[in-house]
C-alpha cells in the first residue's frame, strides 16, 4: 500500500472498516506515516449539494494544484442490506479513471454524528498512503454532525437557499463547528436572505463560546480587540461566507483559496498542532471506552446483566444502582 498499489489500499480499507485484527495491526504499523494530509470535512443538511461540491473541489485540486485527493463519503446505511447506499458515486463520475483520486463510500451503520466510527481509521490509511487532501463528506443528518469537527482540520458547513426558514441554519451545533460557511446553489432565489441570516448569526454569536469551540481556549472581545483570558491580543478566525454553484463550478477557486487561508492561519497560530492533539485525544478516549466495554462484557456474565435489567424494568433498581451493582460484581 505504501508503494502505491491501489488494490492493496482498497483491501486494507475494507479490513479497517470491518475492524478486523489485520486492520488494527495495519493501523499500528501505518501510524508513523500519518500527519501530513490536510483533512477537510464537508457537512450540512441533505439537499445542499455536498456531493457535487466535493466533486468540484477534488477536480480543482487535481487539475489546478496536481495534488492527490482521497474522498471518504459516509453514506446512510441501507435499511435492507446494512451497506452504503452509494448515492455519492453517482455525482462523482467526473473523477472516474483518475489514478490520483480514490473515492471510498462507507455505511454509517447507525452511528450518530454523521460519521461512522471507522472513518478515523480509514482517514489514517489515506494519510499514510500519501494523499495530500482528504475530503470527508458526512451523511447529511442535519444538526448532529459535530463529530466532523473532531476529525477535520478545516470544516465546511454547506447551506442552500430555499431549504426551510433561515432559523434552520442557526440552530445550535452546526454553525459553531464551521470554519468556512458555504452557500451552495447560489443561483437560486433567496440567496440574499440566507447570506444575511448567516452574517447576522456570526455577528451576534457569543465570542467566548465560539472561540472555545474553535480553538480550545476562552476569549473575550474588549474595545474591538480579541483578547484571551490572559489579556494578550490574539488573532481570531472569522468564518468567511463563500457562495458557490457546484453544478457549474462557479465559486470553487474562491472556496479553495479560503481553505488555503484557513490552513495557513492554523499553522501560524499553532492551532494545527492543537487540533491534531485534540483529535488524537478524542480518538484515544473512544478506543479506551471500547476496550473497557469489551473487558466488562468478558468479566460480567450476560445472565447477570439481564437480571439487573429485569430489576430495572420492575423499578426495583435505578440505572445508577444497576451500574454500581454490576461494577461491584466485576471487582469481586
Amino acid at each position: 500500500m505504501l508503494a502505491g498499489d491501489r488494490l492493496s489500499l482498497a483491501r486494507l480499507l475494507t479490513r479497517v472498516e470491518n475492524d478486523s485484527p489485520e486492520g488494527r495491526a495495519a493501523l499500528v504499523e501505518l501510524f508513523p506515516y500519518t500527519g501530513k494530509a490536510h483533512l477537510i470535512g464537508v457537512t450540512g443538511a441533505p439537499g445542499t449539494g455536498k456531493s457535487s461540491l466535493v466533486n468540484q473541489l477534488a477536480l480543482h485540486y487535481r487539475r489546478q494544484a496536481d495534488q492527490r485527493v482521497a474522498i471518504v463519503a459516509v453514506d446512510p446505511s441501507s435499511p435492507f442490506t446494512g451497506g452504503a447506499v452509494l448515492g455519492d458515486r453517482v455525482r462523482m463520475r467526473d473523477l472516474s479513471g483518475d489514478p490520483q483520486v480514490f473515492i471510498r463510500s462507507m455505511a454509517s451503520r447507525g452511528s450518530l454524528g454523521g460519521l461512522a466510527q471507522a472513518t478515523a481509521g480509514m482517514v489514517q490509511v489515506f494519510d499514510a498512503a500519501g494523499f495530500d487532501v482528504i475530503l470527508i463528506e458526512t451523511v447529511g443528518a442535519g444538526q448532529s454532525e459535530v463529530d466532523i469537527a473532531r476529525l477535520a482540520h478545516t470544516t465546511l458547513v454547506v447551506e442552500a437557499p430555499g431549504l426551510g426558514d433561515d432559523i434552520q441554519a442557526i440552530k445550535a451545533g452546526i454553525l459553531e463547528i464551521a470554519d468556512i460557511l458555504v452557500i451552495n446553489k447560489a443561483d437560486r432565489p433567496g440567496v440574499e436572505n440566507t447570506e444575511r441570516a448567516l452574517k447576522s448569526t456570526l455577528e451576534l454569536a457569543h465570542p467566548a463560546q465560539r472561540i472555545f469551540l474553535h480553538h480550545g481556549q476562552v476569549m473575550e472581545v474588549k474595545s474591538g480587540d480579541l483578547r484571551s483570558a490572559q489579556g494578550d491580543i490574539s488573532t481570531m478566525w472569522i468564518p468567511p461566507i463563500q457562495k458557490t454553484v457546484s453544478t457549474e463550478g462557479r465559486g470553487i477557486p474562491e472556496l479553495v483559496e479560503a481553505i488555503a487561508r484557513h490552513a495557513e492561519h492554523l499553522r501560524q497560530s499553532g492551532d494545527w498542532v492543537a487540533r491534531e492533539r485534540a483529535r488524537l485525544e478524542v480518538e484515544l478516549e473512544m478506543l479506551i471506552q471500547e476496550a473497557l466495554l469489551a473487558r466488562f462484557r468478558e468479566d460480567v456474565p450476560a445472565q447477570k446483566v439481564q437480571q439487573v435489567i429485569e430489576q430495572m424494568v420492575k423499578r426495583d433498581l435505578s440505572p445508577w444502582e444497576a451500574v454500581k451493582s454490576l461494577m461491584n460484581g466485576r471487582s469481586k
